[in-house]
């Protein structure tokens, strides 16, 4: 951020690690934002779970988003908050099927909706490259950047 803004050099008042993986795993919608072929952006929320250190989500492969995504996989994810701020910038990835039967758990768990195990061609993951967060209670303070990949 420009420097006018006051980010702290140090780690001090910064935001734990714990604290976007806390942010993320409660999240009910997540906003993924991805490049149309003429390099307009599309942004749509979804719903996902925090699994595996990664944001994992489901959609129709034929949908925008996915159709953006397949064919150009840098996105941007970001929660629904303002003042609790997660933006995760990634790349979109085939999803490990290692993980399904925990995704199928957790999602019926946070959604009440089990998704069908033979109908899971939809899911993909985003690994984080490099996370945004603050919160607006404590901003400029909390303002910290994670680079976990």
């Amino acid at each position: 951020m420009p420097e006018g803004y006051g980010i702290a050099s140090g780690d001090e008042g910064t935001l734990p690690w714990s604290w976007v993986e806390e942010q993320c795993a409660a999240a009910r919608n997540y906003w993924i934002c991805t490049t149309r072929p003429d390099g307009r952006p599309h942004a749509i929320p979804v719903w996902g779970l925090w699994l595996a250190d990664a944001v994992v989500f489901s959609t129709d492969p034929e949908s925008l988003k996915a159709r953006n995504f397949l064919a150009r996989p840098d996105v941007v994810v970001h929660l629904e908050s303002g003042d609790d701020v997660v933006i995760v910038e990634g790349r979109v990835q085939a999803f490990d099927r290692a993980l399904l039967e925990a995704f199928l758990d957790a999602y019926e768990v946070k959604y009440d909706l089990r998704p069908n195990a033979e109908q899971t061609e939809g899911i993909y993951m985003v690994r984080p490259q490099r996370v945004l967060a603050w919160r607006e209670q404590d901003f400029p303070t909390s303002a910290t950047r994670f680079q976990p990949s």
